[in-house]
């Protein structure tokens, strides 16, 4: 297990190097790592180490949203508030709906699988947006209009109505009704419930790390362990049959606080996940990677698969245009907006593969297995095409299309 480790890393830090050196993302060498080791073609990385890259591909989410966090204030929530929060649901519903029509009608699915479909792709991958944003508000891009920010909040809470319209149409699939008027209110209440649970348990942090005069390092480990318990228990399939708790959205809220309330060590534990940083990016998206298996995907898929992702990236480009109606955005900016919005990896990775194990189980008999196959193929070639697009388009247009 170390030694693939070692390999994992080894390779990663080449390619990642090579990558760069070519001008384009170092995460893009990251993936190919995890899909060249992997399932896919050699298949050198032994299953408990990708299980165990599973579990550090949820730590290395979450130390990308603490670092979201602590590096946004009150001041830039108010100028971006109202715009993320359309971000945060308008691109996603209209992608997720326009596959579901789309899907119906050239893959013959029902609507309940089309629903299935559309809102596995629909998700945006804030695992390659939100470090993407963090390095242009390091550089200087978007500043004086804060839009890495809008976009990484966008980002954050996008997968929140995505995953739980998905849990709905698949709660059909199993002969499990939800009512719609359920899913309205439980989508907002569960991310304020996320954001104010946030907020206390930043409180508790401040509390505790003003009392106990502790390293930071250790402040860090902490940190990292009350944010993975929270985001846990939010996971819990019993919270989330009663109510799904926006938890990605509360550690952002830790953070939040943290910098609103005690900033010289906000600015402190920022360096620190800086650090942790470098190792948990090469863990998530070398797990990312592995999780691509080439071999799911059907050649008589591609076609029409491609066919429903372009429809659906055209929808959810109309959706960030109607989020940003009213904004003070200008064309450029918008349009960038929309570039940024292209990735999808985490979400897909993670579910594209619950309803064919779900048919496989016995717990859905409504969708056959070929159903089944073609949602994960739909699911990985949405990961193969749009993680390196979305993160080539973002690194290319951000000089062109941001003020520095």
């Amino acid at each position: 297990m170390i030694t693939d480790i070692a390999l994992i890393l080894l390779v990663a830090l080449i390619l990642n190097s090579l990558f760069i050196k070519l001008n384009l993302p170092g995460i893009l060498g990251m993936i190919a790592t995890g899909i060249i080791l992997g399932p896919s073609f050699l298949n050198l990385i032994h299953p408990e180490v990708i299980e165990l890259l599973k579990e550090f591909k949820t730590a290395a989410l979450i130390v990308i949203l603490i670092r979201a966090g602590l590096g946004i204030n009150k001041e830039t929530l108010k100028k971006v508030g109202a715009p993320a929060i359309k971000m945060s649901f308008i691109p996603g519903i209209i992608e997720g709906t326009t596959i579901l029509f789309v899907s119906h009608f050239l893959l013959d699915f029902s609507i309940v699988e089309a629903g299935i479909l559309g809102f596995i792709v629909a998700a945006v991958s804030p695992a390659v947006v939100v470090p993407a944003m963090l390095a242009l508000k390091e550089h200087g891009y978007g500043k004086k209009k804060e839009i890495p920010t809008l976009v990484l909040a966008g980002a954050s809470l996008d997968d929140v109505f995505a995953i739980t319209i998905f849990g709905v149409f698949l709660g059909l699939a199993s002969g499990n009704s939800t009512s719609i008027s359920h899913l309205i209110f439980s989508v907002p209440v569960g991310i304020v419930l996320g954001a104010l649970i946030g907020i206390v348990i930043g409180f508790g942090l401040i509390w505790y790390f003003k009392k106990f005069h502790i390293r930071d390092t250790k402040k860090v480990i902490i940190f990292m362990i009350v944010s993975i318990v929270f985001y846990e228990l939010t996971e819990m399939q019993e919270v989330k049959n009663v109510l799904p708790i926006a938890g990605l959205l509360g550690i952002m809220g830790i953070g939040f606080i943290i910098l609103e309330k005690y900033g010289v060590l906000a600015n402190r534990l920022a360096l620190k996940f800086a650090k942790v940083w470098v190792l948990a990016e090469i863990l998530l998206f070398v797990y990312i990677g592995s999780a691509v298996q080439i071999n799911t995907v059907q050649a008589s898929v591609i076609g029409v698969g491609l066919l429903i992702l372009a429809i659906g990236l055209i929808a959810r480009s109309i959706g960030v245009w109607i989020s940003l109606i009213g904004s003070k955005l200008n064309l450029k900016e918008k349009l960038f907006c929309m570039i940024a919005y292209i990735p999808k990896a985490t979400v897909q990775a993670a579910i594209g593969a619950v309803p064919l194990a779900l048919i496989y189980d016995g717990s859905i008999t409504t969708i056959n297995e070929q159903t089944g196959q073609i949602i994960l193929a739909i699911a990985v070639l949405s990961i193969v095409v749009t993680a390196p697009l979305g993160a080539i388009g973002i690194k290319l247009s951000s000089s062109k299309l941001l003020d520095k």
